[in-house]
């Protein structure tokens, strides 16, 4: 595992132009994504499609779980409640399909780690 040394505001900002005026708003992270980490095999992925892990970590925390399926997006929801793993899956340009997971809330109360992979690394 490589680990990535991203940084990650607890927000992001959209800004919404309306005529003349312009609104700001931001929406909060649903849950920590603790210590991200990744495979050498997708960090090639990405690589190869000019595309950054940081664009599907933010959405996988914001609650957009990519092209899970509707029992996975159930049990995430259900995970922001009670603690489990959260699953989000993806596919970059290409259709290279690649995994984030979120390990569950540990002992200490939080999410120790999040990793993203190709389906073949798990």
């Amino acid at each position: 595992m490589t680990t990535l040394f991203l940084c990650f505001t607890l927000a992001y900002t959209i800004t919404i132009m309306k005529g003349q005026h312009m609104a700001s708003y931001q929406k909060p992270f649903l849950f920590s994504l603790g210590q991200v980490v990744a495979t050498p095999a997708v960090l090639k992925a990405f690589e190869r499609t000019g595309e950054t892990p940081q664009t599907f970590l933010s959405r996988h925390a914001r609650g957009d779980w990519g092209t899970v399926s509707a029992e996975d997006a159930r049990a995430n929801t259900r995970a922001l409640k009670d603690g489990s793993r959260i699953f989000s899956a993806y596919k970059l340009k290409d259709g290279q399909k690649f995994w984030i997971i979120t390990e569950a809330v540990g002992d200490d109360d939080c999410r120790a780690s999040t990793c993203v992979l190709l389906p073949d690394d798990y």
